[in-house]
């Protein structure tokens, strides 16, 4: 069979770099003895390489042109090749409950939300690794006080210690994106619980950020109403921006906001 083009609707890049594809698929050693599970894999460049390790191994393609080409070169993988959207995918079912490995070259358009339904599964995925845009994964790896810090990054290192591994040049991709890209490691950090509502700490994270550059006594003004706000007035958390927090300084204004709600002030359903 030919080789797969490149589908723009699919954001689809093929790495071509098989130094780059082998260092790529050695990331799942992080977290050894799990199956891997390998979103996007395209024609297999890093497949080729995770089928040699010793653990179960599936691959999870919407491309049906890839999924033909996978089945032709790699008949080892037989039912393991999915021809499904990852994001409507019930994890669950992939190793019978049990905790895997998440990879892949992802697609840039919706690494966003691979990631947040990885956060959703966290129980699953103990251990997630792989390329994405280099400024996607400066945000993953951020810290406070960096103009980079942002949802993504307080909602992920809530759950996970991040490290940015190392950059990836457009030249090594067919068709080379206009952007830098970025190798990514992901653990599952010790955090069973973070010490408060954590839906509502989802909120106020995005409701802040939303508006980075105000004090947080405005942006706190979409999920607040006035009596509640004036309850807040004396934390010093009302004229910090979200970008000076740390997590731990999210779970407490977490906290603020549902005792906030004591004295009859509901929340109110200022938008996400």
């Amino acid at each position: 069979m030919k080789q797969v083009r490149p589908k723009k609707n699919l954001g689809q890049h093929f790495l071509t770099d098989l130094s780059i594809a082998r260092r790529i698929a050695d990331t799942v050693d992080a977290c050894p003895n799990l199956p891997v599970l390998e979103v996007g894999p395209g024609m297999g460049v890093m497949t080729q390489y995770l089928v040699e390790k010793p653990r179960p191994l599936k691959v999870v393609e919407i491309d049906r042109e890839s999924v033909q080409y996978l089945h032709e070169h790699f008949p080892q993988l037989h039912e393991n090749i999915l021809g499904e959207d990852f994001l409507r995918m019930d994890l669950r079912q992939v190793f019978g409950g049990e905790p895997f490995v998440l990879t892949g070259n992802y697609p840039y358009d919706i690494s966003s939300q691979i990631f947040f339904k990885m956060l959703d599964n966290r129980d699953l995925i103990p251990c997630c690794t792989g390329m994405i845009q280099h400024e996607v994964a400066l945000r993953m790896a951020s810290q406070p006080g960096n103009k980079q810090y942002g949802i993504l990054s307080v909602l992920i290192q809530a759950w996970y210690d991040v490290e940015y591994l190392f950059t990836v040049e457009p030249s090594v991709f067919n068709p080379p994106p206009k952007v830098q890209s970025a190798v990514i490691c992901m653990k599952r950090n010790q955090v069973a619980h973070l010490g408060c509502d954590e839906e509502l700490f989802r909120r106020v994270v995005k409701a802040t950020f939303n508006q980075r550059r105000k004090m947080l006594r405005v942006s706190l003004r979409q999920l607040l109403p006035p009596e509640a706000l004036a309850i807040m007035a004396s934390s010093p958390f009302m004229t910090m921006r979200p970008e000076q927090l740390s997590i731990a300084q999210f779970v407490e204004l977490t906290n603020l906001v549902a005792a906030s709600r004591q004295d009859g002030a509901e929340l109110s359903d200022g938008s996400d």
